[in-house]
């Protein structure tokens, strides 16, 4: 489970992997939800026409009380502190991605207010509204969420510039 991208991986096991995906290119990102009906994503749009080294991408938050998205933007720099996040969280740790930029931050406490963990979606540069998704993700989280970015990395990054 500690693997780092790609490293170590069985490179048939990739293209596999490619291959079941199609020509698809991969839309989500994060995917952290419960059996109560509670998650946060991320999803990939697509490659941001007015910027050609970013793509397009939302953050959703739905839960049976509240629901929502907001636009953000990716680029190269930004997965790879997701890739930082994921070592953090695997290690134990709570995580902040984004927190020290423009737009909407997302942090994963591990023991959040209610004693288990949340993910907190937080607006403070646009809307200034807080959201806080309690949820219990699956055990293998940091491994489906690593396949995840490595996916979107594959095949997004490539066609980046700038």
């Amino acid at each position: 489970m500690r693997d780092v991208l790609g490293s170590g991986e069985d490179r048939s096991v990739l293209a596999d992997e490619r291959a079941a995906m199609g020509d698809r290119p991969p839309r989500e990102l994060i995917s952290l939800a419960d059996d109560e009906g509670n998650g946060v994503s991320v999803n990939v749009l697509g490659r941001s026409p007015g910027w050609t080294a970013g793509i397009d991408a939302e953050i959703v938050v739905k839960t049976p009380f509240v629901s929502g998205r907001i636009d953000l933007a990716l680029y190269v720099a930004r997965l790879e502190s997701w890739a930082d996040a994921l070592d953090r969280l695997d290690a134990g740790d709570d995580v902040a991605w984004m927190a020290m930029s423009s737009g909407p931050s997302i942090f994963i406490q591990l023991t959040g207010e209610r004693d288990c963990p949340e993910v907190i979606v937080e607006d403070e540069s646009g809307s200034m509204v807080t959201v806080r998704v309690p949820l219990v993700p699956p055990d293998d989280r940091v491994a489906d969420h690593r396949r995840r970015l490595r996916q979107v990395m594959d095949h997004w990054v490539p066609a980046l510039s700038g």
